[in-house]
């Protein structure tokens, strides 16, 4: 299916849209230091994924600064580490220190020009609102774990995205969700019949202020289709999706 013959693209924010692996480490490098912990990066990724996976599943409607303070508090017992309540909401605070991948705005501005845009996400209302401003961007529906109650990849979340995206004039058949993580986007939005594009992402490069109305085919190594991965797009970046979408 052309990307053009979707009527909404609903986005996964942390991860796709914001460089949440960076802010993540980032702000857990004071502690780190603190406590002399050796784990190196992807390391330390997967296992704050696994213990915010696990905060989320048991209290799927804590607003997100919460989660990260409990994740923060969890590892700062588990390395033995004195950490104080400040230094619980410190971390907790820090997503609007994360950085914007530097093809969102311009990404986003280009495709909802063609696509009514929404952001399916495991964080609350509030700190999704914070990094919105930075995004530069208008989106036409927000559906959030802690709102209704499920978090991802709980595909609650996206059947409820699906029914409330109906009263706009879109059928399940008509939404691509977009997303970094195959198991938290990917699982639950294929389980939910709705078509999956992969931002599989590698160095990003920057994307034009102003999209080009034409552009050279992508490359295979950065768009593909195909149902028997799991995913039906694949692009390296958002710029490879805008693309995409411009090969008529």
């Amino acid at each position: 299916m052309p990307l053009h013959d979707f009527k909404v693209l609903s986005f996964s924010c942390y991860g796709t849209l914001i460089n949440r692996d960076t802010g993540i480490y980032s702000a857990l490098r004071p502690l780190l230091a603190r406590g002399g912990v050796g784990l190196g990066r992807e390391e330390l990724l997967a296992k704050f994924s696994v213990y915010e996976a696990e905060q989320q599943a048991s209290s799927p409607r804590m607003p997100y600064p919460r989660v990260l303070e409990e994740v923060h508090r969890r590892l700062a017992k588990e390395w033995g580490i004195l950490a104080s309540d400040d230094d619980h909401a410190l971390f907790g605070q820090s997503t609007s220190n994360w950085p914007v991948f530097a093809d969102a705005p311009a990404a986003l501005q280009y495709l909802k020009r063609f696509f009514k845009l929404a952001i399916l996400s495991n964080a609350d209302r509030q700190t999704f609102a914070l990094s919105s401003v930075r995004l530069d961007a208008k989106f036409d529906a927000v559906f959030t774990g802690p709102d209704i109650g499920h978090c991802k990849p709980d595909p609650g979340l996206f059947e409820h995205m699906v029914e409330r995206l109906a009263k706009l004039g879109a059928e399940r058949r008509q939404i691509l969700h977009v997303g970094h993580e195959l198991e938290r986007d990917q699982v639950p939005a294929t389980r939910a019949g709705l078509a999956f594009a992969w931002i599989d992402r590698v160095p990003v490069p920057e994307i034009p202020d102003e999209a080009p109305t034409s552009s050279p085919p992508a490359s295979a190594n950065s768009y593909s289709s195909t149902h028997s991965s799991g995913w039906d797009y694949r692009f390296s970046s958002l710029v490879d999706m805008v693309k995409a979408h411009q090969q008529r």
